[in-house]
């Protein structure tokens, strides 16, 4: 088990409060949700905190923000500041998912069904 692991697990806060430096996962910049993919671009590199190194070792083939968070037993939101900071090195990339079909313009729509009750 991880010096992270055992400090998490342990109760102490204080490990995963200085590794984020206080900050929680909640970001406008770039919103990382729990299915987001997330792949290493580098190895780790010495002097990287632990946790860091851990996300770039586990994300070798493509895994989601709530895969890393369980296999690394850490918050989600520690995990997020984590991949954010690993982002902005150009360390790691994201990928979201497939985006979901988007519907057809309601305008569209009503102008078929006016179309077909002309019928």
């Amino acid at each position: 088990m991880s010096e992270s692991d055992q400090a998490w697990e342990s109760g102490e806060p204080e490990r995963p409060y200085v590794v984020t430096r206080g900050r929680s996962g909640a970001d406008d910049k770039a919103p990382l949700d729990l299915v987001t993919l997330i792949v290493s671009r580098s190895v780790p590199a010495p002097g990287m905190e632990p946790e860091q190194s851990n996300v770039l070792r586990l994300c070798r083939s493509p895994l989601s923000v709530a895969e890393i968070s369980a296999y690394l037993h850490l918050p989600v939101s520690m995990v997020s500041v984590l991949v954010h900071d690993l982002l902005a090195e150009d360390r790691v990339e994201a990928r979201s998912l497939v985006p979901p079909a988007q519907l057809p313009d309601p305008a569209i729509i009503e102008a078929v069904m006016y179309g077909l009750q002309k019928l």
